[in-house]
């Protein structure tokens, strides 16, 4: 999923420092065409991609004796893959010597390529323990949950995908399919959006092909990457299975989407976690332990050095949405919205939608755990009271 919270304006300075030269967002630019090398041992590889808010996910590269590793492969389309094979050309590094894939998150951008690469060269892909796609089966829904419609394409898109899912032997069971726990219709009900998640991951069933992981790890394990022990560390959040990796001994850690220069991630109300703005806090929390990073490489974007500043900005970005979801109750005679209402106050109308009402409704909810908000049903749709300032 694409972050969509901001920490800063939509134009920001170069980083040279230029007041002179405006350019857009890190996270936003489209690829750069030069593979880089941004620590020791690491090339960055910048893959195209079409996502709102995002203009490229960085790949890494890490040769070693035996060939090379490669963290987050980009989405799964064919351009990308192109762009993958022709950057790793021009390096040196043919596809063929890849022997390791490593993905950070169970999020399209990041695993795209990871079993065809598999498939084609035998490498090993790692994830965390909890990794876990929307086209994995679960192992509570053996089937794919309807959802009752009027409309006569609505029900011909429901045939269609049943019939391609069998035709493929795809399973799909995401909350993005299901009415929202808020008070409302599926997300993805729109024709557009099931198309391009769910009909067209189907059509191109060889390109889009969920990974099949052959090493699961937990957090604090070590793994062999480049010639030497990197330590997996858990950061729950963004989503439950986010993993980031830690090389101690260079100061090097891959941030994925966790930490991003420039924006933040987005934080998830349609999850399996129980608390995740509570976990991001956590994980925000913990990046202040490592000590000895000299730089952070992060999904999008370019790479920056204070591992601890940048945790303390996003934390603190999120207790000022709070603050703000807090103010906007305040100023209604009942103290009491809907969390579409709240999410107006959140963003701004370019980004109003499902993702910015399923951030809102991750905030509210830790609001309520924390004893700050309570929350009632009226005609099917919650709304919250904060009761606490």
């Amino acid at each position: 999923m694409a972050p969509i919270s901001e920490k800063m304006p939509p134009f920001i300075k170069n980083r040279t420092g230029n007041s002179d030269v405006m350019s857009m967002r890190e996270e936003r630019r489209p690829p750069e065409k030069e593979v880089t090398e941004v620590a020791p041992g690491v090339l960055r590889l910048q893959l195209p991609m079409n996502m709102p808010g995002l203009g490229h996910v960085n790949c890494y590269a890490i040769e070693d004796r035996e060939g090379l590793a490669l963290v987050d492969p980009g989405v799964p389309s064919l351009r990308s893959w192109q762009v993958l094979n022709s950057q790793l050309k021009s390096a040196g590094l043919p596809l063929s010597r890849v022997h390791t894939v490593v993905v950070t998150h169970s999020h399209p951008d990041h695993y795209g390529a990871a079993q065809r690469i598999r498939d084609l060269t035998g490498a090993e892909i790692i994830t965390h323990e909890n990794f876990k796609t929307y086209w994995d089966p679960h192992e509570e829904d053996d089937f794919i949950r309807e959802v009752a419609v009027e409309a006569d394409y609505e029900i011909q898109v429901n045939a269609i995908e049943k019939q391609l899912m069998k035709m493929t032997n795809r399973h799909r069971e995401s909350p993005w399919d299901r009415p929202v726990p808020w008070g409302g219709p599926p997300p993805d009900n729109e024709w557009k959006s099931r198309f391009k998640w769910r009909i067209l991951p189907l059509l191109l069933s060889k390109v889009w092909q969920p990974p099949k992981p052959s090493t699961r790890v937990v957090d604090g394990q070590a793994v062999m990457l480049g010639d030497r022990e990197w330590t997996s560390v858990h950061t729950p959040g963004h989503t439950a299975d986010h993993l980031c990796l830690l090389d101690s001994t260079e100061g090097i850690f891959i941030s994925g989407d966790h930490l991003l220069p420039t924006i933040t991630p987005h934080i998830s109300g349609l999850t399996t976690q129980d608390r995740p703005l509570g976990d991001f806090f956590d994980s925000l929390e913990r990046m202040h332990s490592f000590s000895g990073v000299k730089v952070v490489l992060p999904a999008h974007g370019l790479e920056f050095h204070d591992l601890s500043k940048r945790s303390t900005e996003i934390i603190d970005h999120h207790h000022e949405r709070l603050d703000t979801l807090m103010s906007a109750a305040a100023k209604q005679p009942e103290n009491e919205l809907s969390v579409p209402e709240y999410s107006k106050h959140l963003f701004k109308e370019r980004s109003w939608g499902p993702m910015a009402d399923s951030e809102t409704f991750a905030h509210l909810e830790h609001l309520r755990q924390n004893g700050k908000a309570t929350t009632r049903a009226v005609d099917g749709e919650l709304l919250y009271r904060v009761v606490s300032s």
